[in-house]
């Protein structure tokens, strides 16, 4: 399992300096001036489409539990345990609405393992009532607006994400890793999570921004 190249207390350090990083900066860019964030299949029919295309018409198994496509990120997510750090998070820093829009959004989702590898301090800062803005430009950087399926995702790709930053791709023994480009990334464990919404892919590493 992947883990934080750098000190994770360093990075969230850098992390918290951040000024709050809003949800309306939905342009995004990739070194191949990709642009096609409008992509337009965020309809039920078209997530089903990706499903059958994929061979799980009966959505992907999380925990145990089917992810259809008849429900948003935020329904499917909150069905699946391991995540269930995330979706409190997700609430706590009032995002629960934006995520349950229209979108189409593609969410890496990191487990509760990987926000065990957090220190508490760290945790107990981030959850502060105080810093709901700077949670919220960590966990938005974990959101690129569009739909991005694992077969979409080449190596070598740079995509903006929700919070403005940029998530870093790499494809390694047919395994798909994340990264704010400095630290150790991040596994995808679990691709194409089909939403009406969007696609989640479950990663075991909480990626940081990293300081301006």
């Amino acid at each position: 399992m992947p883990k934080i190249f750098l000190p994770v207390a360093t990075a969230l350090t850098l992390t918290l300096g951040l000024a709050s990083c809003g949800g309306d900066k939905a342009e995004e860019s990739t070194t191949a001036t990709d642009k096609s964030t409008t992509n337009p299949a965020d309809s039920i029919a078209a997530t089903a489409g990706d499903s059958a295309r994929m061979a799980k018409p009966g959505g992907v198994m999380v925990d145990g539990v089917a992810m259809t496509a008849d429900k948003d990120i935020v329904e499917n997510a909150a069905n699946a345990k391991s995540v269930s750090t995330l979706v409190s998070l997700v609430k706590q820093a009032g995002l629960v609405e934006t995520l349950k829009g229209a979108g189409p959004f593609t969410v890496f989702a990191p487990t509760n393992a990987a926000f065990d590898k957090l220190p508490k301090a760290a945790i107990a800062t981030l959850t502060a009532p105080a810093e709901a803005a700077k949670l919220k430009g960590v966990l938005t950087y974990q959101v690129i607006p569009g739909r991005r399926l694992a077969a979409d995702i080449k190596d070598g790709q740079e995509i903006t994400t929700v919070n403005g930053e940029k998530l870093h791709f790499s494809i390694k023994d047919d395994k798909i890793l994340v990264s704010n480009g400095k630290d150790a990334p991040a596994t995808i464990q679990i691709a194409d999570v089909i939403s009406k919404n969007g696609v989640t892919h479950v990663i075991d590493t909480v990626v940081l921004p990293t300081a301006k």
